[in-house]
């Protein structure tokens, strides 16, 4: 065999070996990270319920991208963003008030006082106003501290 099918053999085997490395995605590390795993933050206040996103409809707000069901829904976000965030960037907030920063998922949602707040497990909606404003306060001053940290 000639030096070129030597080579071409060795192309071939270390291909076959080499651990396949997907492209980097704008969610890998160091770019933004994708809220809510892709669900659209404003159908939870116009249809009442989550909805996937589509990579179509995208958009990056404060250091985080967002997806939306439509242009619709993306133009309402690019207008009133702080209305339609999720709290704690898309964190359990139940979690967030033990202080401990895991992200949630968006299946378990409930909006008081027209915030979206996500969990990771589904949502006690007979929880009290004064136990869920507890809960609340007691996020918001974890969150400060670890809104940068990394998710666990």
């Amino acid at each position: 065999m000639n030096r070129w099918g030597i080579a071409g053999l060795w192309l071939a085997a270390l291909l076959l070996v080499a651990p396949v490395v997907p492209a980097q995605s704008p969610g890998g590390p160091g770019g933004p990270r994708l809220v809510l795993k892709g669900y659209d933050p404003v159908a939870y206040f116009t249809d009442g319920k989550p909805a996937l996103g589509a990579p179509q409809h995208e958009v990056e707000f404060d250091g985080r991208r967002y997806r939306f069901v439509s242009a619709e829904h993306m133009a309402m976000f690019n207008a009133e963003p702080d209305r339609y965030i999720p709290q704690f960037g898309g964190s359990c907030a139940g979690m967030m008030s033990k202080r401990v920063k895991i992200e949630a998922d968006p299946k378990n949602w409930q909006i008081v006082g027209g915030k979206l707040y996500v969990f990771l497990a589904p949502v006690d909606k007979e929880r009290t106003r004064a136990e869920f404003d507890r809960l609340v306060a007691a996020a918001q001053a974890n969150w400060r501290e670890l809104k940068d940290a990394p998710y666990q």
